[in-house]
């Protein structure tokens, strides 16, 4: 189970909100997020209600500061929603399509992949498959940019899920325990 708990202001000030499990929308209880704490748990924070818009990843830690956590890759300056990620424990497996709708080559992968124009020859990941395990993709090659959390399921069209022209270069699995 995890614990995560958003403050108004830096250096864990001002109103909080406490959280365990996904919120789709935290401005009933806060105005704007400035820093949080992570006891337990590892999850996935949206700059946007209903986990839409720019994500980033946040294992056990504080995060004193919105600002230093933009220079650690986060790209939004606001915190709306947050989804609590499972521990996985088993094999991983994913297959990407180089386009929508599970078109064009296809590669199956059991591990992270750094860079798969290196590795698989595909120049974008438009759709995929994710059938064991929780995975990022990140838009840039070597885990860089924004990324993206997959849980199991289909994704057909990556723009329907509100990252339009985004690609995806690179994943990773998550394998923390946090």
């Amino acid at each position: 189970m995890g614990k995560i708990t958003f403050y108004e202001e830096k250096n864990f000030q001002g109103r909080s909100y406490e959280c365990m499990s996904d919120c789709s929308d935290m401005s009933s209880y806060m105005s704007r997020c400035q820093s949080c704490r992570v006891e337990s748990g590892c999850f996935m924070v949206y700059e946007r209600n209903n986990y839409m818009g720019q994500q980033f990843f946040m294992r056990r830690g504080e995060y004193n500061d919105m600002h230093r956590m933009q220079s650690m890759g986060m790209m939004f300056d606001n915190i709306r929603s947050c989804r609590m990620i499972p521990y996985h424990r088993g094999q991983f497996r994913m297959k990407i399509y180089e386009s929508e709708n599970f078109g064009g080559q296809s590669n199956e992968l059991m591990d992270d992949c750094d860079n798969i124009q290196d590795r698989y020859r595909m120049s974008d990941c438009q759709s995929c498959n994710v059938m064991d395990g929780h995975w990022l993709m990140y838009e840039q090659p070597h885990y860089k940019g924004r990324m993206m959390y997959m849980r199991p399921g289909e994704y057909r069209s990556f723009r329907d899920m509100g990252m339009s022209g985004q690609r995806f270069m690179s994943m990773r699995r998550i394998t923390d325990m946090c």
